[in-house]
């Protein structure tokens, strides 16, 4: 029985064991299904050729420990997935402290911190473990345990298309293949999962919805391998969501060039509801973005974040959990991107038909008497329509004349049912 708020939903999957393949993905994929019914969930079989890059083994971890030389157990993989290097081989040894430091991974700077470290592509195997811990560590011998198995499987991911009036497409990308990361993993989840609720409610919509939910890199790598060039034709705008869940600034990666409709309106949205945004270099880029908009891709696709990846002291470590997020910065993160969404949907090209300034008072759209406010909403509107020239979207004269596009929504159904614009 799932509870329906963003923080149930992050808190119901923290403890699965997430990987870039294996039963966690397979698990959290049947979870957000729960959410949203007409998902569909895909395999696509090891060793498959996407660009440069192949399909890893499947991965899966089922138990891992360390046993100290006094008996007790260390960087148990039931405790937090955390403590295990992800893709570690398996390992069933006895070591000295010295060999065992080497295949130790804890962060001098951050004492009470697991690091999160994976080898996806190397076979080691490795521990994460705090550095306070660490300094603990005694001589003696250890037994080091990973119960750990590669096979030929697949990689899973969700794919969600909502059907619009056009076959134009507005493009969701979330990645789930962090174990046991909140802000950094399941906060894009959580948001992405009820973005797909919120426009499967809605009575009708423009563009068509594709939201997908892949493991970071090799997911995306893959799927535009397959997807690629009818995405080129269809996605006008897309957004990569990421790290939408804690309580401190918000902030916007854009696309590679930063000058797509998702920019605009990504921009647009952060500047009217939460000014103080911080605006990264796409040099600072970390995520799918990278694959979105890489040469030869140039999708149309940006980042609408709170705190950045690598730009929060939590980020890739055990301080990245449930306590780090929030109901309320997750109700943030939601809103924004929601409001960008509605800009894409309601932006459209307005036309004046009338020459010369329009009669608003035999409308009743000008005011006879003087009321407070008024006066914003006359001058507004008269600068609204000043740029309806049929070459200025709703959104690029809403940027103009500096006023957020929500605010203007019913002004812009109302002069259009009068017949002004067109």
């Amino acid at each position: 029985m799932k509870n329906d708020s963003m923080y149930d939903l992050c808190w119901s999957m923290f403890k699965y064991p997430r990987s870039i393949t294996g039963d966690g993905v397979r698990k959290t994929l049947r979870h957000i299904k729960e959410y949203l019914p007409t998902m569909n969930i895909h395999e696509i079989p090891s060793g498959t050729k996407c660009f440069d890059w192949e399909v890893p083994k499947e991965w899966n971890c089922h138990r891992a420990y360390i046993t100290c030389p006094d008996g007790s157990k260390i960087c148990e993989f039931k405790v937090s997935n955390l403590h295990v290097v992800g893709y570690s081989v398996p390992v069933n040894d006895w070591v000295t402290l010295d060999e065992l430091q080497k295949h130790l991974y804890s962060i001098p700077d951050k004492p009470d911190a697991i690091p999160y470290v994976t080898s996806y592509y190397e076979e080691k195997w490795g521990f994460c473990i705090s550095d306070k811990e660490r300094d603990e560590l005694k001589e003696g011998l250890y037994h080091v345990y990973i119960d750990s198995e590669f096979k030929d499987g697949s990689l899973s991911y969700g794919e969600l298309i909502i059907p619009g009036d056009l076959s134009d497409e507005i493009f969701l990308s979330t990645y789930i293949c962090h174990p046991s990361l909140a802000n950094d993993n399941l906060s894009g989840i959580a948001v992405t999962t009820y973005l797909a609720k919120w426009i499967m409610g809605l009575s009708k919509q423009k563009y068509t919805y594709r939201i997908i939910f892949v493991p970071e890199t090799i997911g995306s790598i893959a799927y535009l391998s397959k997807y690629w060039k009818q995405m080129r034709q269809k996605v006008i705008a897309g957004f990569n969501v990421t790290c939408v869940g804690d309580n401190l600034n918000y902030s916007y990666m854009p696309s590679r060039n930063g000058n797509t409709l998702a920019d605009m309106v990504a921009q647009h949205v952060l500047s009217h509801l939460h000014p103080e945004y911080k605006t990264y270099s796409f040099l600072d880029r970390g995520s799918d973005e990278r694959q979105y908009c890489s040469p030869g891709i140039d999708l149309p696709v940006c980042s609408i974040m709170r705190s950045g990846y690598k730009d929060f002291p939590q980020y890739h470590t055990s301080w990245d959990d449930l306590s780090f997020i929030s109901r309320e910065g997750l109700q943030g993160g939601y809103e924004s991107l929601k409001a960008a969404i509605s800009c894409i949907e309601e932006n459209w090209y307005p036309k004046v038909k009338i020459l010369c300034e329009p009669q608003l008072g035999k409308r009743g759209l000008y005011p006879t008497r003087g009321i407070e406010g008024h006066s914003k909403k006359v001058r507004n509107m008269m600068n609204f329509l000043t740029y309806c020239d049929g070459l200025h979207s709703i959104l690029d004269i809403c940027n103009i004349i500096d006023v957020p596009m929500w605010e203007l929504s019913i002004l812009v159904e109302t002069l259009k049912d009068e017949g002004i614009i067109e």
